[in-house]
């Protein structure tokens, strides 16, 4: 990590035991996750007028290159939020599955549905609109966003891309998600 992970105590007074607990979690997904800048994580005890049944809050807000995850654990969704350890272990889980998710995305590894496994082949670019069209194994033409791509970087698209997509029928037009570069 570029720089030490931030702890900030809510409602109550700073514990070494509780940082040593959110230092660990962050330990650990540092090694999964080596690609992690920042790490900044906020513990909300309960109000102090409640003396009974008051609910921890985790925030954790991980910064990566080019993105920000946060996850918040919602202390009225779990009871077991009572706590403060199984609220912050829960929100670094949280954490975890959203990094995974991350680099899955990144590295193009996001998961097409067998039915939705439709190619084509980029048959024109509009860079300044950020969009283009494909043209699918069945004659069609189909619109793609920018957006729509999964893991290539647009500008580095060229015409007779091979693509695999899912197509989605748009109240005017066919259109494409999920759209991956094949063939390289």
């Amino acid at each position: 990590m570029q720089t030490p992970v931030q702890i900030q105590f809510i409602n109550m007074d700073s514990s070494e035991a509780v940082e040593q607990a959110i230092e660990k979690h962050a330990a650990k997904l540092e090694q999964m996750f080596p690609d992690i800048q920042s790490c900044r994580v906020r513990i909300e005890a309960p109000s102090k007028k409640k003396t009974k049944g008051g609910l921890f809050h985790t925030r954790i807000e991980i910064k990566l290159p080019g993105k920000e995850i946060a996850v918040n654990r919602n202390p009225d969704l779990h009871h077991s939020y009572t706590d403060a350890y199984v609220s912050i272990r829960d929100a670094f889980k949280s954490a975890q599955r959203q990094l995974e998710a991350q680099v899955k995305k990144i590295q193009g590894k996001v998961k097409l549905h067998e039915e939705s496994g439709s190619t084509g082949k980029i048959s024109s670019l509009y860079l300044d609109n950020d969009c283009g069209w494909i043209t699918s194994s069945d004659g069609y033409e189909i619109y793609f966003h920018r957006n729509s791509l999964l893991s290539d970087n647009f500008d580095s698209l060229s015409v007779g891309m091979a693509v695999q997509y899912i197509e989605h029928e748009d109240s005017e037009e066919l259109r494409a998600s999920s759209v991956r570069v094949i063939g390289q």
